[in-house]
C-alpha cells in the first residue's frame, strides 16, 4: 500500500492519469483472471485452442484494424 501512495504521489498533487491507468490495469486484470477458460475454435480446416479472454482480445484488434482499413479507404475515395 506504501507503494501505491508513493507511485501516486503527494495528495493534493494527485495525478489523475495515473489513478486511470491503475484502474483500467485492474479492470483488465480481472477480465484476463474471469475469462481464463480455454475453448476450441475450429475455422474451415484449422482447430485452435486459445484461452476465452486471448480470444476476445484477438477479435476486438481484428475489428479495430477493420474499422481503421475502411475508414482510410473511405476517406482516399473522397479526395
Amino acid at each position: 500500500m506504501i507503494a501505491l501512495v508513493e507511485f501516486l504521489g503527494k495528495r493534493d498533487s494527485m495525478n489523475y492519469k495515473k489513478i486511470l491507468i491503475i484502474l483500467l490495469a485492474g479492470l483488465a486484470f480481472l477480465f484476463i483472471i474471469q475469462n481464463m477458460a480455454v475453448v476450441e475454435i475450429q475455422f474451415l480446416f484449422w482447430s485452435v485452442a486459445l484461452s476465452r479472454s486471448l480470444v476476445i482480445l484477438l477479435l476486438l484488434a481484428v475489428g479495430i484494424a477493420i474499422g481503421w482499413f475502411l475508414h482510410s479507404f473511405i476517406n482516399h475515395r473522397r479526395e
